[in-house]
């Protein structure tokens, strides 16, 4: 199974599990993704190394006003989205098989996770994965260790608090917060 094919298995949400070829591309690029992933948390890189490093973690370009503070962790890479100057902290954890997607202006606080996949809840199925997209707005704020859980969408200009759980989409121009996350306020209230 190639890169694109995997995508797609990925966009239509298909368990991973099922069969080994599946498996085993997902393990092919998850070795790739560390080997960048190393590249990019060992040594000093200026900032144009870090776009450039990061950028063939993803395999597309990131903009010239992307700034990332390493360490930087996922497990796969290649079903990353990035907008136009967003900025990422340090310590982040992305799992990213099921898509994240970051538009422009975005900003993502130090330690946050965002999870695209999910175990079933069946113990007899446990194994098997559940892809499904994380998309964040624009000019979003995720505060420090917050976590944001498969298929959730984060509206425009919202704000997550630090050290929350999100477990369902967030409307836009909201602060949102807790565990679970619920909306705490308008922004400008």
């Amino acid at each position: 199974m190639d890169l694109k094919e995997l995508l797609e298995h990925f966009a239509k949400r298909e368990p991973v599990g099922e069969t080994w070829d599946v498996i085993e591309a997902m393990r092919f690029y998850s070795r790739e993704a560390q080997k960048i992933t190393m590249k990019i948390n060992t040594v000093y890189h200026e900032p144009e190394e870090l776009r450039a490093l990061f950028s063939e973690l993803i395999g597309k370009p990131v903009d010239e006003n992307f700034g990332l503070f390493p360490p930087f962790y996922t497990d796969f890479g290649k079903n990353i989205t990035i907008g136009k100057n967003v900025f990422i902290n340090a310590d982040c954890k992305f799992q990213d098989q099921g898509g994240i997607f970051i538009d422009d202006g975005a900003l993502i606080g130090h330690g946050v996770v965002l999870a695209t996949l999910n175990h079933d809840m069946m113990p007899e199925k446990r194994q098997m994965l559940h892809p499904a997209p994380i998309h964040i707005g624009k000019n979003v704020w995720i505060g420090a260790n917050a976590t944001i859980t498969q298929g959730v969408t984060i509206g425009d200009n919202s704000v997550i608090a630090a050290g929350a759980v999100v477990k369902k989409d967030i409307p836009a121009d909201v602060v949102a917060g807790g565990v679970p996350a619920r909306v705490l306020k308008k922004i400008g209230e």
